[in-house]
């Protein structure tokens, strides 16, 4: 007789981008004709050169790198971020209200642990972040999906009406993953003060938050000196100093909600990873000017995206939005997203993900959309992308 399995765990999707790469696992491309990946929203090259050279010298020199650290993080690193942020948005982050994770997906999953439990609901405007729902669905919470309109944007007043008696929490990601969009500042006030009204939580995924369109602040919900009472903000240092592989992001609250957080954290990993909070310390010390720089190259993308997407825009397709690492197109075929986009793995050497995966099963909008991640190709690599794009040849 096979072990039981968790329902709930059954239950869940498939996480997207290992599927996506099982479309390419063994297939070889032609050389005139090299696979384009925009599949994942993570940079591929190494972290710059000073931060790899302090990670090599705390391995080799720094006893303690090794060793068991504090839940919630260096103290140090707790420290440096909560003044950048104040710095940021002209708010009063404490360190006492910050804590280090092991990336951003464990800062969301910590921070609904400490709010929603089985039977529970959260709020996820739609197209969603697919580790976001994954997780509510492992976690038996349930995923109230939120549309957004034409422009990718969520109403505050339709959150309003879904709002009900099992309500915990609104997960708002900003830019937006999967649609790029940057939500306006007043935008995001509305939502925080829905949830202070309904006295739920709100939770700010700010993962991408470097690279922001905008200057100054995105929006000004640290200048509450309450806004801890409402706000949760996860963020991750693994876009920023292209620390993937080492796993550190942030959550911040009231010392009181993390107090619960470390709970999560001491149960699971233990500690974030010593050399990666090694690491994020020194980029918010000394590469702030490397870190304008790499904003720079992505808005230049972003532009390259923009003003190159009229020849799609002539055969039918749409670009939803576009910002930070992604573009959210709407194709023009008849085919349902999931179907196309492997059949643009064979036609184009294309790899991408299926607006499927990120809306609710069977929902139409997910069939008509496709998410193109440009982190990881140059203005050239975008221009040859939408060649094979425009090429592409499906029944309407």
């Amino acid at each position: 007789m096979p072990l039981p399995l968790n329902p709930a765990m059954q239950a869940t999707d498939v996480s997207p981008v290992p599927e996506a790469g099982r479309w390419i696992a063994g297939r070889r491309f032609p050389a005139d004709r090299p696979l384009i990946n925009v599949s994942q929203a993570a940079p591929v090259a190494p972290p710059p050169e000073p931060l790899r050279r302090a990670m090599a010298e705390a391995l080799m020199e720094d006893p303690t790198s090794h060793l068991y650290g504090p839940d919630l993080g260096l103290p140090a690193l707790r420290s440096a971020l909560a003044e950048q942020v104040s710095a940021q948005y002209g708010g009063l982050v404490r360190p006492e209200q910050t804590a280090i994770t092991s990336g951003c997906n464990q800062a969301f999953a910590a921070a609904i642990a400490t709010l929603a439990g089985p039977g529970d609901e959260v709020l996820l405007p739609t197209p969603w972040y697919f580790n976001h729902k994954m997780w509510l669905d492992m976690s038996s919470i349930r995923t109230v999906p939120l549309p957004t309109g034409p422009d990718l944007l969520p109403s505050p007043e339709a959150a309003a009406r879904l709002i009900g008696p099992k309500t915990r929490a609104i997960a708002l990601v900003t830019p937006n993953n999967p649609g790029g969009v940057e939500y306006p500042p007043d935008l995001v006030t509305a939502f925080a003060e829905l949830a202070r009204r309904h006295g739920i939580a709100l939770l700010i995924d700010e993962t991408y938050r470097d690279f922001h369109s905008r200057e100054g602040a995105p929006h000004p919900l640290f200048e509450d000196p309450d806004w801890d009472e409402t706000l949760i903000r996860l963020y991750s240092f693994s876009k920023a100093y292209r620390l993937t592989g080492h796993r550190v992001g942030a959550l911040m609250s009231s010392p009181e909600r993390l107090a619960e957080v470390e709970k999560f954290i001491d149960s699971v990993t233990i500690c974030p990873s010593q050399i990666g909070q090694r690491a994020a310390l020194l980029g918010i010390r000394t590469l702030g000017d490397w870190l304008s720089g790499e904003r720079r190259e992505i808005l230049a993308r972003r532009a390259a995206i923009e003003s190159g997407f009229p020849r799609l825009a002539d055969r039918g397709w749409r670009l939803r939005g576009c910002g930070a690492y992604f573009a959210y197109v709407e194709h023009p075929f008849a085919l349902s997203s999931d179907a196309l986009a492997q059949a643009l793995v064979e036609e184009a050497s294309v790899l991408c993900l299926p607006g499927t995966m990120f809306e609710p099963r069977g929902a139409a909008s997910g069939a008509r959309h496709l998410r193109l991640a440009y982190a990881n190709i140059d203005a050239d690599g975008i221009e040859t992308l939408f060649d094979r794009l425009a090429r592409a040849a499906f029944e309407r």
